[in-house]
C-alpha cells in the first residue's frame, strides 16, 4: 500500500477507540489498537521501523472495528493476535482468547459465550471473567428465555427440551413463543450489552425481594449474587475489582531478548512462597524498547481467562499506558521494584528468563526429538471402562508443560470391550468439532495417546477420516515407548521428554478413571428417581460435585446454580437424597 494511498484511507476512518487490521487479501498482516483510530492508522504513513514499513508495503486493505471503551479495544486486540497470529504483531503462541457473547445471524437468535464467533453473528465483548460473563448469560436467558441450543438440536423438534421446563428457553423451537415475540426479547439482551443495565438488573431485584419477602433466603441471597454480577457488568473492564491490602498473589515477570526471539519467565508468589514458575516463549519486535513490548504483548495475552494476582512485579515498565491502567482497574497493582526483597524476585526472574533448566527446556527437548518446531500445547487421550461398560473417553492439555485444566474434556462412548475402537471415536470426536469450529480451544501442536502402536493406529485412522492435521504419538505403559508413526523411541529413564509425555499421559489416565467410576457408582441411580433431572442434568450435578454424597451435601443455591436445575428441581433434589 503506498503512503498516499494509506493516508487517503485514514482519512475515512473514525476518530473512535478501535481496533485496526492491516490485510493482504485473506491474511491478517497486523493487529493494533488505538484510543483514536483515524490518528493512529495515519502515523503508520511514516513507518518507526522496517518491520513495520513492510508491512504497510505489503497491505492491500484496512479493517476497523470501534469499540465502547478503550479497555474493550485493548482485549479485543489481544483476542485477534491469538486468533490470527499476524505475522508482524508480538505473539504469545500458547495461550487463549478471551471469551465473547454471540447472538447468531439465525431468524431465531441463539445466545452463547464463545472465543470464535459465527459468521454474520453480533458479537459483544471481549470481557475478562469468563464466570461473570456465563453468570450474566444464565440470568438473561432466565429473563428473556434466548435459547442456548445448536442449530441442529432447534430444527425438527416436536416437544420443548429441559431448558423449557427449567425457565431457560422461551421454546420458539415448538412455537410455544411467537417469532416477534422471541425478537423483542432478543432485543432487549441487545440493549442489556449495549449498556442499559436496567433491562436486566430490575427485574432481578423484583425476584430477589419477592423470595426474601416469601423468606426463600438461599434463593434471594443467590439472585442477590446474580445481581451483584450484572450491575458490575459495564464498568471499566468489567467493573473495577477492589485491590486487596494483603498480597496473597504475586507474579513476578522477567524478559530476555535475544535476536529475534523473547523470553518471558514467570514466578508465582502465594503469601510470599514461591509456589510455581513457567517460561513462555514470544517473537520479538524490531528496535525501540523491544523488552517493554514483549512485556505489553504478554500482560495482555497471557491472562485472558486466568485469576489476576494482587501485584504483577516487572523487570521494566510496560511500553503501553493502557495495559497498566486496564490492571490497576482489575485491582492489580503493576510495580517496577527498585530495591530490597521485591527487585531479588524480579533479578531471579531475569535468571529464569536468560536461562536455566524449567519446563521450557524440557519441551524443548520433546520438540526436537520428535522433529516438530513447537510442543508448547499438548493434548493427552485415554479409554476406560470395565469389561466394556462405562466406556469413557479423557482429553486433558497441558500448556508449557503444566496441566490447564480448564481446557480438560471427557466423552461418553458407546459400550463394548474394543479399546481400538473406543481411542478411534474419541479422537475423531475432538477432531470434528475442532474442524467445524465446535471447540473453543486452540489446535493442540501435539496429540499424546495412551498406549501402543493399535491405539496409536486407531488414532491416525480418525485423523485420517477427519483430515486434521495434527502430529500424534503414543506412549506404551509397560517399557515407556514412545511410539511413533514413523518409529519407536527408547528414552531413558531421566530423559527430560520423556518426562513431559508421562504427565501428560498420567493425568489422561487419572481423568478417564475418575470419569468411569463417576458413572459406575451405584448411589447415582438415586438422581434417576428425582423428577425433573434427567441424564444432561445428572451429568451436570456430577461433574460439578464429583459425587451423588456431595451432590447430597449441597445447598439448595449451589444445586440451583448448576445447568439445567431450577429451584423445584433442586427442592426435589434434596428432599429425595
Amino acid at each position: 500500500m503506498e503512503r498516499s494511498e494509506l493516508r487517503d484511507r485514514a482519512a475515512e476512518l473514525p476518530t473512535d477507540p478501535g481496533v485496526y487490521q492491516f490485510l493482504d487479501g485473506e491474511d491478517v498482516l497486523y493487529v493494533g489498537k488505538a484510543v483514536d483510530v483515524r490518528d493512529r492508522v495515519r502515523s503508520y504513513a511514516d513507518p518507526r521501523g522496517e518491520r513495520i514499513r513492510q508491512m504497510v508495503e505489503r497491505a492491500r486493505s484496512i479493517d476497523v472495528a470501534v469499540t465502547d471503551t478503550e479497555t474493550q479495544a485493548l482485549l479485543l486486540e489481544a483476542n485477534l493476535i491469538k486468533r490470527h497470529q499476524p505475522r508482524y504483531n508480538v505473539r504469545l503462541k500458547d495461550d487463549k482468547s478471551y471469551p465473547l457473547v454471540q447472538l447468531t445471524d439465525h431468524p431465531i437468535s441463539r445466545i452463547a459465550v464463545t472465543r470464535d464467533p459465527d459468521p454474520g453473528a453480533t458479537v459483544f465483548g471481549p470481557f475478562t471473567d469468563k464466570g461473570r460473563v456465563e453468570t450474566v448469560v444464565k440470568a438473561l436467558r432466565e429473563t428473556y428465555g434466548l435459547r442456548g441450543c445448536s442449530d441442529h438440536k432447534y430444527a425438527n423438534r416436536d416437544r420443548p427440551c429441559l431448558d423449557y421446563e427449567m425457565g431457560l428457553c422461551s421454546a420458539p423451537c415448538t412455537d410455544e413463543i411467537d417469532a416477534d415475540a422471541y425478537r423483542e426479547d432478543v432485543a432487549s439482551v441487545v440493549r442489556f450489552f449495549e449498556g442499559e443495565t436496567g433491562v436486566l438488573a430490575d427485574p432481578l431485584r423484583r425476584a430477589m425481594e419477592n423470595a426474601a419477602e416469601a423468606e426463600q433466603f438461599e434463593r434471594a441471597a443467590n439472585l442477590r449474587d446474580r445481581l451483584d454480577a450484572v450491575e458490575s457488568f459495564h464498568g471499566a473492564g468489567e467493573e473495577a475489582v477492589s485491590a486487596q491490602s494483603d498480597e496473597r498473589a504475586v507474579d513476578v515477570l522477567g524478559v530476555s531478548v535475544e535476536g529475534d526471539t523473547a523470553t518471558v519467565a514467570r514466578l508465582h508468589s502465594e503469601r510470599g512462597q514461591l509456589v510455581d514458575r513457567s517460561r513462555h516463549r514470544l517473537d520479538a519486535p524490531e528496535g525501540g524498547e523491544r523488552s517493554a513490548a514483549v512485556l505489553t504483548a504478554f500482560l495482555t495475552q497471557y491472562y485472558a481467562e486466568r485469576d489476576f494476582p494482587d501485584a504483577i512485579l516487572c523487570s521494566e515498565r510496560p511500553d503501553d499506558d493502557d495495559v497498566t491502567a486496564w490492571l490497576n482497574a482489575e485491582g492489580v497493582d503493576v510495580r517496577v521494584p527498585g530495591a530490597g526483597r521485591e527487585a531479588k524476585l524480579v533479578d531471579l526472574a531475569l535468571k529464569n528468563a536468560r536461562s536455566g533448566p524449567d519446563r521450557g527446556d524440557e519441551l524443548g527437548a520433546l520438540a526436537n526429538a520428535l522433529g516438530l518446531s513447537t510442543v508448547d500445547r499438548i493434548e493427552g487421550f485415554d479409554v476406560s471402562h470395565a469389561g466394556g461398560k462405562a466406556v469413557v473417553g479423557s482429553d486433558v492439555c497441558f500448556v508449557d508443560g503444566s496441566a490447564e485444566k480448564s481446557d480438560y474434556r471427557r466423552k461418553r462412548l458407546p459400550d463394548g470391550n474394543d479399546d481400538y475402537a473406543s481411542m478411534r471415536a474419541l479422537v475423531r470426536w475432538r477432531a470434528e468439532r475442532a474442524i467445524e469450529g465446535r471447540d473453543d480451544r486452540p489446535d493442540p501442536d501435539l496429540l499424546l495417546i495412551d498406549g501402543g502402536d493399535g491405539q496409536l493406529g486407531a488414532a491416525q485412522a480418525a485423523l485420517s477420516e477427519t483430515g486434521w492435521d495434527v502430529p500424534v504419538v503414543a506412549l506404551a505403559k509397560e517399557d515407556e515407548l514412545v511410539v511413533t508413526p514413523d518409529r519407536v523411541y527408547d528414552w531413558a529413564d531421566d530423559d527430560p521428554a520423556l518426562h513431559v509425555l508421562q504427565r501428560v499421559r498420567d493425568e489422561a489416565h487419572r481423568f478417564a478413571v475418575q470419569y468411569h467410576q463417576t458413572l459406575r457408582d451405584d448411589v447415582r441411580t438415586v438422581l434417576e428417581d428425582v423428577p425433573g433431572v434427567g441424564a444432561e442434568t445428572r451429568r451436570a450435578l456430577l461433574r460439578r460435585f464429583g459425587s451423588v454424597e456431595n451432590v447430597r451435601a449441597a445447598s439448595t443455591a449451589d444445586l440451583i446454580d448448576v445447568p439445567g436445575v431450577g429451584e423445584k428441581t433442586a427442592q426435589s433434589i434434596r428432599e429425595r437424597l
